[in-house]
């Protein structure tokens, strides 16, 4: 038996504990975390949840200094929003991820997230372990995951160039710019087929968006290479160069003064006109080395002072200052070039290589609007291809921004994966119907799991239909049927695309109808939320650590 100094020692070891934790911070243990966690990611799931599918709403942002954003992107929404909630800030992480990896379905990806989250959280409160459910998720997920490759996927090549537009045109379906639906995807999928690299690879950087007030957005067009928002240094330099060398410069062509901190004694003012004349000497030998290999266009990150544009004007060269880094990185890998950050060697002469310099067929200036454009043309190494959107105000031009960049990434996925799936709550009812029947052939405690997860995939359908004013419940059911009918022994393969028509308020054929999606923005959704809800379902202990009190505090004063 424990003697009396024993259990001394074990009461003041957990009043030791109990005392640190409680000056440490707050605990909160068991069921009590998972519904708080649920409550919060379902409040973030509700910020979006009327702006899904081609009749969802937009959402106005304005931020702490009066910035306004009008959009109903599901990653952007999250974004800009200020969640404090752990879980909550997940679900936000998990709309940039699928933002990032396919560019569109960062709506769907967070809904079905929280519903998965919801269901789980049923299922351990009706005394199902946590690992159970766990387990049985990530079972549910590598089935549908595997039925839509299987079965869903259809090849590219069956549909031609009318699959890849009709893929831009859902995408653009549910944005700003879905009432001119056919104009952009035309124009996008131009624009992305034009910049095709080696191993049939689509970089959506290779493609420039530029904005520009005025007129309607009908009026936006393609421009054959990369268009640069910047104007010439000087208006006496050509507007237009054929057999173009552009040299890249990351650094500021400006007469050189001494460093900070220098002192220099003159005792005769001769001397001091020989600095002078010295340090202007020294930028012009740089930019007659730079010159002397034969560029003829030059840009730079830096400024370039008038003294300097002289020496350009004089050589007949175009030079443009105070380019975005991030143009200059693309211009310079379309036309074979090297950014240069100095001209200094490693025997500390000066000197440019001409090995930097990047080849281009034509660069020239047009004018947009009130602003000078400097479009470069057949560029060397990689084509390139701009994007010049016309719209009444800046929010619009915005949001049609991101518009056209989600529908380039779906371009993207579709073209590098060549494969399309039908949209509309095709494949979720589908797999909704898979899942049930393969729920029923799991005889372990996996199989609550598996049912609530094919329960859960119909909110997918279900938003779409009400965000549309349609019976839900209808149309849900309608849906069923005809997937139940398709996976049927001897059932009619052609009804495995039925999905919802939102403005007929009806179900069709939404592959003959050409409402497609990439299969890969599916595939990654599905393991996407399952991975975030699985991540949020494991979490039974919460303690939130308080901040060290201040000085005055602590001194009582």
């Amino acid at each position: 038996y424990p003697t009396q100094s024993t259990w001394g020692d074990i009461s003041q070891l957990d009043m030791q504990q109990e005392g640190a934790l409680a000056l440490a911070g707050k605990r909160t243990q068991g069921q009590d975390v998972r519904s708080q966690n649920v409550l919060a990611v379902c409040a973030v799931a509700d910020v979006v949840r009327s702006s899904l599918g081609p009749t969802g709403l937009d959402k106005m942002l304005v931020d702490d200094i009066g910035e306004v954003q009008v959009t109903n992107d599901g990653a952007t929404i999250l974004g800009a929003l200020d969640v404090k909630h752990p879980a909550g800030k997940v679900l936000v992480e998990l709309a940039g991820l699928q933002d990032k990896e396919v560019g569109d379905g960062t709506t769907s990806v967070v809904i079905l997230a929280a519903e998965l989250l919801k269901r789980g959280n049923e299922l351990i409160k009706s005394k199902i372990h946590a690992t159970s459910v766990i387990s049985g998720f990530r079972m549910a997920m590598r089935h549908a995951v595997d039925y839509i490759k299987s079965n869903l996927a259809q090849d590219l090549e069956s549909l031609g160039r009318g699959g890849l537009i009709a893929a831009a045109k859902t995408s653009m379906s549910s944005k700003i710019i879905g009432m001119d639906a056919d104009f952009f995807a035309e124009m996008c999928v131009e624009a992305m087929l034009a910049v095709k690299t080696t191993g049939d690879k689509y970089p959506v950087s290779a493609v420039n968006i530029l904005k520009a007030h005025g007129k309607s957005a009908h009026e936006s067009r393609r421009i054959e290479g990369y268009a640069l928002n910047c104007a010439l240094g000087s208006q006496q330099m050509p507007k237009r160069l054929t057999g173009a060398k552009i040299a890249f410069l990351d650094f500021n062509l400006q007469k050189v003064r001494l460093p900070l901190q220098f002192q220099v004694l003159i005792t005769d003012p001769e001397e001091m006109t020989n600095m002078q004349l010295k340090e202007a000497k020294i930028t012009q030998d740089r930019i007659a080395k730079i010159l002397a290999t034969g560029a003829n266009v030059i840009l730079t990150t830096g400024g370039i002072d008038d003294l300097c544009l002289k020496y350009f004007v004089e050589a007949g060269a175009m030079a443009v200052r105070r380019v975005k880094k991030t143009d200059m990185k693309r211009i310079a890998k379309a036309c074979g070039g090297t950014i240069c950050l100095s001209l200094g060697n490693m025997e500390g002469d000066e000197v440019f290589d001409p090995a930097d310099l990047g080849h281009a067929g034509v660069v020239e200036v047009e004018r947009v609007c009130d602003d000078e454009v400097i479009i470069v043309r057949e560029c060397a190494a990689n084509r390139a291809s701009s994007i010049i959107l016309r719209g009444a105000n800046e929010l619009m031009l915005d949001e049609m921004e991101r518009s056209v960049h989600d529908a380039l990434c779906v371009i993207k996925r579709v073209l590098e994966s060549k494969k399309v799936v039908p949209g509309g709550g095709a494949v979720e009812t589908a797999l909704s119907i898979t899942l049930e029947k393969y729920a029923t052939s799991i005889s372990s405690r996996e199989q609550v799991a598996i049912a609530a997860f094919a329960e859960s995939l119909l909110v997918i359908p279900k938003t779409l239909a009400i965000n549309s004013a349609k019976d839900s419940m209808d149309l849900v059911a309608q849906l069923r049927a005809a997937h139940n009918s398709a996976q049927m022994p001897g059932g009619d393969p052609s009804l495995a695309m039925t999905g919802l028509d939102l403005f007929g308020g009806s179900v069709r054929n939404n592959l003959l109808a050409g409402v497609v999606e990439p299969a890969m923005a599916k595939v990654k959704a599905i393991k996407f939320a399952t991975e975030a809800a699985i991540t949020i379902l494991r979490i039974d202990d919460f303690i939130k650590l308080q901040p060290p009190p201040s000085e005055n505090q602590r001194g009582g004063r």
